[in-house]
């Protein structure tokens, strides 16, 4: 919640609070407050703009103003009923704040952030009609500078995609929530310079959860940024949910209906097509003219790392199989689909996952992800984070305010939180990946054990995974 939310918030619960305690008490100071209440809220719309999330707080400041009210032989307790109710909804809708705050990055370095997007003129895009339409992927990245300056009033990167065109439904929140979501800090800097270093800067590509927009995964990915990687966060078109495409038009999410055999054939499909965006992303990454200045030249192209969450988890274990450029990759919490589960994973891999009994992962996910790690011919490893549930991974979290978020983790697990899940989750990786991308080994196994309910550690080949398969 932003400074001028916060503001008017506290000003008219106490105007609430005088009218409802002592409403005769110095009535004509009160209208005066309640004026100040006025000039408040229209500062606070001409600073941070409207959302649905005002409009108790703009009601409860008219009714404030207004002197006890009695007809006949109607009791006043029937107004204050309904001034306490408003005040009440003020409250509850502070739950789920219009613009939600996320945590800074934790590493050595401070992040900057650009975005790219792409067309591949060789795809077709398969989920329009339009035979001329053409595939395109959208990366930001994420990449560490020595500097954070943020001058007044100069531009920054929103949030998420479709800020003003916002589809009516993204993922599973409906778009006018997401209205003011393009003022969230994500506490980095528009195309500042790439920190200097003595070699190329790594790279890693990150997939996300089926459905979900690139955004909501700011957290982990500035996180992991912040320890010295190149962090590149895809969107895929028309199913993410909400992207903006390179012509500029912004899509929501267009597939199946949910439980119907073509949806059910479209979870392969989809992998297979996710794998190919992947594959395009490096691809261009290699291309001097796709990149801009603060990455041009400065980032190790040859081989790169991929990680993904959820469905996206299952799309760079895809992407190991088939592409020899990508040296490792990480898969948090995802179920492989298709063939994927029978394939032999020939570099490193990491199965990261939440915690089995606030999660209940499904038979797909314990069996096909035991079948890949028993039949790797290099490193694997499995870690299980306690007290995580499969959205601790993402910013989701975040978007409820602090008691929200105890009351949820109450009901559907979590109780790790969302910051201590990716600061375990960002040193997970980086452990695992500074072999394969730096050449500089980190010991994962030390790194796992610094969190206490991280457990797990290195899967022998030819040996199904115990920690998958104990359910």
């Amino acid at each position: 919640m932003l400074i001028p939310d916060l503001i008017l918030l506290a000003w008219v619960l106490a105007l609430a609070g005088w009218r409802l305690v002592a409403p005769g008490w110095r009535p004509r100071l009160r209208m005066a407050a309640a004026g100040l209440g006025v000039a408040l809220a229209a500062g606070q719309w001409a600073l941070c703009g409207f959302t649905w999330q005002d409009l108790p707080a703009y009601l409860l400041l008219a009714l404030s103003a207004l002197p006890p009210v009695r007809t006949g032989a109607v009791p006043g307790w029937i107004g204050r009923l309904g001034l306490a109710g408003l005040a009440a909804a003020c409250i509850g809708v502070w739950i789920l704040p219009a613009v939600p705050t996320l945590p800074p990055p934790d590493g050595r370095y401070a992040v900057a952030t650009q975005v790219y997007r792409w067309t591949d003129a060789a795809r077709g895009e398969p989920h329009t009609a339009d035979p001329n339409d053409r595939r395109s992927v959208i990366a930001q990245a994420w990449y560490p500078t020595t500097r954070l300056e943020r001058p007044r009033g100069g531009a920054r990167i929103p949030y998420i995609d479709g800020i003003g065109q916002m589809p009516g439904q993204v993922s599973v929140m409906p778009g006018f929530l997401l209205a003011r979501y393009g003022q969230i800090d994500t506490h980095a800097q528009a195309a500042a310079p790439l920190a200097a270093g003595d070699r190329p800067w790594p790279v890693v590509i990150f997939s996300p959860g089926y459905g979900a927009a690139r955004a909501v995964y700011t957290g982990l990915a500035t996180r992991l940024a912040s320890r010295g990687f190149v962090v590149l966060v895809l969107d895929h078109p028309f199913e993410s949910g909400v992207t903006q495409l390179p012509d500029g038009r912004v899509v929501g999410t267009r597939e199946p209906a949910p439980g119907s055999p073509g949806r059910r054939r479209y979870m392969p499909d989809q992998q297979a097509v996710r794998t190919a965006d992947i594959r395009f992303v490096i691809d261009q990454l290699a291309r001097p003219d796709a990149l801009s200045p603060p990455l041009r030249g400065r980032i190790e192209t040859s081989k790169v790392a991929v990680i993904g969450h959820s469905f996206g988890g299952a799309a760079a274990a895809m992407a190991l199989s088939e592409d020899p450029r990508v040296v490792a990759a990480a898969n948090i919490d995802g179920t492989p689909y298709g063939d994927l589960p029978d394939r032999r994973l020939t570099r490193p891999f990491l199965l990261l996952q939440s915690d089995q009994a606030e999660t209940h992962h499904g038979e797909l996910f314990i069996n096909g992800n035991g079948r890949l790690l028993a039949q790797m011919t290099a490193p694997g490893f499995h870690y299980e984070i306690r007290r995580a549930n499969h959205y601790s991974f993402t910013d989701a979290p975040f978007f409820f305010a602090p008691p929200g978020r105890w009351l949820l983790a109450q009901v559907m697990g979590g109780g790790r939180g969302p910051a201590a899940t990716q600061q375990a989750t960002a040193d997970i990786l980086a452990a695992f990946l500074s072999g394969p991308l730096t050449g500089v080994p980190a010991d994962l196994t030390a790194t796992a054990a610094r969190y206490p309910g991280v457990t797990g550690g290195p899967v022998k080949p030819g040996l199904k995974s115990t920690a998958a398969s104990k359910d």
